[in-house]
């Protein structure tokens, strides 16, 4: 009997996150499944066979992208040259549009069987790759309710399985408790992003932020969520390239703990806006990136709101400070009302409890798998 094989490809940390849950999902099922293509630390502990490494292909920005072109590009043949080589029985690319949007349209045109996982957010910007999308992609497994509503008419399968995080935070809202080095009664925990450039933008407004709040509020301690350690290692850099070494402490693989403990969050937009909303932490969301990119993205971009906390619950219930708007001072006077008792804080608490009804119930992943191998029989 032929042993079943699935490529993968997941360009990012919270894609490298969320496959590998799939990939165990599916091995619990299906103990003799093999998994290869591209993926990060905990696709490989799943027992992937990594081709490319996700830090290797984590960009931000169109300068980024730009600069590893001919990286992009190689990678791309190379990956394509695997898939012919080894033939697998399916091929599920999980976000990252642009790479896996063209690998998408390549593997089905090859003939090979297409299930893309976490949908890329089309339905916010470029709304005309929908049509192309639909055709190169055999099944679309959706971790948001309302993405069904946006390839209606395609002829493109849709199934909401849930929102992975889900299951992942509810288990982290009862574990026990971890002590922090938090040095202060007032917590306020500090998310810059997963990826180098990212962090490289954010990190700097956020604890200038932060010193600031201590100013004026000495009682207030902070820690920084590294979303992976080599986050922290650019952290680390960061804070001492500002001066600041020793300053703030700096933790890896903690994040829920971080947000279960804290009382507000300033948060990169993106998935750890969500993380934050399903920890019930309440959070001021923050974004910077290249002026460039930033021009582009509002040319481009549908939606009313740039945080997915806010896109899922319909209407702005977190603050957001973007761009030329992330100041110091802006972050400290949208995160003081979260700081205290009062009805600013008790109406974004009771908004979040509405997002985590919105994302599903818990079981994404096992719901996830058992799609993937109806499609594999």
């Amino acid at each position: 009997m032929k042993t079943g094989s699935i490529m993968i490809i997941a360009g990012e940390v919270s894609g490298d996150l969320h496959a590998a849950a799939l990939a165990r999902a599916l091995r619990r099922r299906d103990n003799d499944l093999k998994f290869f293509g591209i993926g990060g630390a905990e696709l490989a502990k799943a027992g992937m066979e990594v081709h490319r490494h996700t830090c290797d292909m984590a960009v931000l920005g169109l300068s980024e992208v730009l600069r590893k072109y001919f990286f992009f590009r190689k990678t791309f043949n190379d990956m394509v040259a695997l898939l012919k080589e080894r033939k697998p029985d399916v091929v599920l690319l999980v976000d990252y549009p642009g790479f896996n949007l063209p690998f998408a349209r390549e593997a089905h045109r090859l003939g090979f069987k297409v299930i893309y996982y976490i949908c890329p957010q089309v339905w916010a910007w470029r709304r005309g790759r929908i049509p192309a999308m639909a055709r190169s992609v055999d099944r679309l497994l959706a971790i948001f309710p309302f993405e069904a509503d946006v390839f209606k008419g395609t002829g493109l399968q849709v199934d909401f399985v849930g929102h992975p995080l889900v299951s992942a935070t509810a288990a982290a809202r009862t574990a026990p408790l971890v002590s922090l080095p938090w040095n202060g009664e007032r917590k306020v925990a500090i998310l810059p992003g997963s990826r180098r450039q990212e962090v490289k933008l954010i990190l700097p407004v956020m604890v200038s932020a932060a010193r600031l709040l201590k100013e004026k509020k000495e009682n207030t301690g902070f820690i920084i969520a590294a979303a992976s350690p080599e986050a922290k290692t650019w952290i680390e850099e960061i804070l001492a390239a500002m001066g600041f070494s020793g300053q703030f402490a700096v933790a890896a693989g903690k994040t829920r703990q971080i947000l279960r403990q804290a009382d507000a969050a300033w948060v990169a937009s993106g998935t750890a806006t969500i993380e934050t909303a399903l920890m019930e932490c309440p959070m001021v969301v923050v974004y910077r990136t290249a002026l460039l990119t930033y021009l582009a993205g509002r040319m481009l971009i549908r939606v009313p709101f740039l945080g997915m906390v806010n896109i899922v619950a319909g209407k702005q219930i977190c603050p957001e400070l973007i761009q030329g708007n992330a100041t110091p001072e802006n972050l400290v006077q949208a995160i003081e009302p979260l700081l205290a008792s009062g009805k600013i804080r008790n109406d974004m608490l009771n908004e979040l409890k509405r997002v985590q009804g919105i994302l599903g119930e818990p079981g994404a992943d096992e719901r996830a798998a058992g799609i993937v191998l109806r499609e594999l029989s």
